[in-house]
């Protein structure tokens, strides 16, 4: 088991931060929590230490709202995730995590400008299906090597204007079929080893008080002011991303 403070320091805020983001409120955070932890250890060993904790977010998440995810959008977007692992999966040990994490920064920034210059209007057109299914593959790819599979899928969900708790359960669903899709590959490439799993039973507690918060205000919350944290959230998670790029 990890012993170092400083670890723990790094790490415990950004399990709350992931446990908050993956109950719908400040949905977008939760990609901050590698970059957080990649502060103490690397990028793999720390994507390894989330996979049970992201276990029993998804869990928990997809039994708060278990009723109001959307079945059409689910079947659609659901495959492409999987194809995006199984890409992923091909070439982790090909790739730069922080070339990939840069690469995603980028494009939330971008979609952030195009959302802030252009707003969308109430008869603006629904994006295209294989706009979705471009970005929903890039968030399973990026869901496996750096669990920041969040932005590429917002950038396609949040154009279809779901309710805040639709887009929430929704995003629940994909992401606890996406995350426990990646436990096979994970353990294939050697990353769920005793020291990291043990790690990860000692962060266990922390994931259902991070839920607990996010439940609490995602239902409380108006759908403005919700779309209002996405937006901050995948704005700081792509500034984060493309300094982690530069930087590495």
């Amino acid at each position: 088991m990890i012993t170092d403070p400083y670890f723990y320091a790094v790490t415990i805020p950004a399990v709350l931060l992931l446990g908050i983001s993956k109950s719908g409120f400040g949905a977008g955070f939760g990609s901050l929590a590698v970059p957080m932890m990649a502060l103490a250890v690397t990028v793999p060993q720390a994507a390894a230490i989330l996979m049970p904790v992201l276990l029993l977010m998804d869990v928990l998440g997809i039994a708060a709202f278990r009723k109001d995810f959307d079945r059409a959008l689910l079947r659609f977007i659901l495959p492409f995730g999987v194809l995006g692992i199984i890409v992923g999966a091909l070439l982790f040990k090909l790739l730069n995590a922080h070339t990939v994490a840069a690469i995603v920064g980028v494009f939330t920034l971008l979609f952030l400008a195009q959302r802030v210059a252009f707003p969308p209007k109430p008869d603006s057109p629904l994006p295209p299906k294989w706009l979705g299914a471009v970005l929903t593959t890039l968030s399973g790819f990026t869901s496996f090597v750096a669990h920041a599979g969040g932005p590429p899928i917002n950038a396609y969900v949040i154009p279809l204007k779901l309710s805040p708790v639709k887009f929430t359960a929704t995003m629940a669903f994909f992401f606890f079929v996406v995350n426990l899709c990646k436990w096979i590959p994970y353990a294939w490439l050697g990353l769920l080893d005793t020291r990291n799993m043990t790690t990860s039973l000692v962060l266990l507690p922390l994931a259902p008080i991070g839920v607990w918060i996010g439940v609490h205000w995602a239902r409380r919350i108006s759908q403005v002011v919700f779309y209002r944290f996405l937006y901050a959230g995948m704005f700081l998670t792509g500034v984060k991303l493309v300094w982690d790029g530069l930087v590495a």
